[in-house]
């Protein structure tokens, strides 16, 4: 059985699955997976937004499968090679051509944690926990990912003392957009999808990769880049229609031209 599981919901929005019981941690195999699914965006124009989550309520990923760290394990054998799929898996998220939406239906730790940190915004069940537990088994986390979702002090103390914050704590950090029942959260996930879905395809397309440059530059310099990608944008006859509908007070009507 595929640990990665791709379903197209509307014809528009992919809806991306781990599963690899108990817990949905990674595993070599998946790394790869992962990557070649969120790659495959940049040239499939029918989707315009992805939901990403994993099978059951136990854990969304409690990160890399420990026994594949032991010195005799896979990861170790080559750990060069090891740490290189893994940046390029969540890079492969975060560079997806199309917004990444978490549903964080468990615990997502370590590896976990930089996965959900890597989608653009996340939407948790109430049993969803943030951590990084590698300092509990000689390890060092990924606490780079963990500054894009808390504050520094938040993630210093996370580091240190493994432990997690709540679904709840996230949400008040603004790390989590909202905190939903686990029956209801990959509804609550493709209900946020729809919404990106309904707009210019194009533009969605180019607002995410303008977001990821700019989120590393001074605000002169991001603002300017952004001023040459809404230049680019009407030149679109999607952004032409984009205003007559406004002007119109009627839904626009969108070709992907």
């Amino acid at each position: 059985m595929p640990e990665v599981r791709e379903e197209i919901v509307d014809g528009e929005i992919a809806l991306v699955t781990r599963d690899f019981p108990p817990v949905n941690a990674l595993t070599p195999a998946a790394f790869l997976d992962i990557t070649a699914t969120f790659d495959s965006y940049l040239a499939r124009p029918e989707i315009r937004v992805c939901v990403l989550t994993a099978e059951g309520e136990r854990a969304f990923c409690a990160g890399v499968d420990v026994r594949s760290r032991l010195p005799e394990g896979e990861t170790q054998a080559s750990p060069g090679a090891h740490y290189r799929r893994a940046r390029e898996t969540f890079n492969a998220i975060y560079e997806s051509a199309v917004p990444v939406i978490g549903a964080i239906n468990g615990p997502a730790l370590g590896a976990g944690l930089a996965i959900a940190a890597s989608c653009d915004y996340l939407v948790a069940s109430t049993r969803a926990s943030f951590g990084l537990p590698e300092i509990d088994v000689g390890l060092l986390g990924g606490a780079r990912h963990l500054q894009r979702l808390f504050p520094q002090g938040v993630t210093r103390r996370m580091h240190y003392t493994a432990e997690r914050a709540s679904a709840e704590e996230a949400h008040r950090l603004g790390a989590v957009h909202a905190v939903v029942p686990p029956g209801e959260l990959v509804e609550a996930a493709l209900s946020e999808a729809r919404v990106v879905a309904r707009k210019m395809p194009g533009g969605i397309r180019l607002a995410k990769e303008t977001l990821n440059q700019i989120e590393w530059m001074d605000l002169k310099a991001g603002y300017l880049y952004e001023q040459t990608r809404t230049e680019i944008l009407q030149r679109t006859e999607d952004s032409a229609e984009a205003k007559r509908a406004f002007l119109e007070r009627r839904p626009p009507r969108f070709t992907g031209r």
